[in-house]
């Protein structure tokens, strides 16, 4: 059976960047994670090794440095191997981008927290974004002029010669 995981909270300057990550992250990035930790607090520790070098968590530590924090909390993973922390530090990063949206759970809770009067800027989109998904995605008919007319002559041009012609 694994080791059971367990959190544990150290001095932030104990922490050791990880040298070769290769996420990076913007004073943008940066600001929201700070912005997270003001209004959820620590919900996802630091993951370390044995040796107190960061695994995940690079982009959280520097904003817990932007708001003064001196001690914050991590998990070891002190039983993995050298290549497996490796492995790990681009793992964690890549997995998540994999994922997708569900848009009309998203609108939902969206507009939920928007009408329950939540900051919605805390949570990492963008603001066209959250535009977007409260203003939803109109996929019925429209007029005339924004279908365009089906029986309507286009001008095309051929990739390869650059000759113009209407089919």
């Amino acid at each position: 059976m694994p080791e059971a995981l367990a959190v544990e909270y150290l001095p932030i300057e104990q922490l050791i960047p990880y040298a070769r990550n290769a996420r990076t992250h913007s004073e943008a990035q940066i600001a929201q994670l700070s912005g997270s930790l003001r209004e959820f607090g620590w919900t996802n520790p630091v993951l370390v090794d044995g040796d107190c070098n960061i695994i995940a968590g690079h982009g959280r530590v520097l904003a817990a440095r932007q708001l003064g924090q001196t001690v914050i909390p991590v998990i070891s993973l002190a039983h993995l191997t050298e290549a497996q922390r490796r492995a790990y530090v681009l793992a964690d990063n890549k997995l998540a981008e994999q994922a997708g949206w569900d848009k009309d759970l998203l609108s939902l809770e969206l507009a939920d927290l928007s009408t329950q009067g939540f900051d919605l800027t805390v949570i990492g989109f963008k603001p066209e974004e959250i535009e977007e998904a409260l203003v939803g995605r109109n996929f019925g008919p429209g007029s005339e002029d924004e279908q365009g007319k089906l029986d309507a002559k286009k001008q095309c041009t051929c990739p390869n010669c650059g000759h113009e012609f209407t089919p």
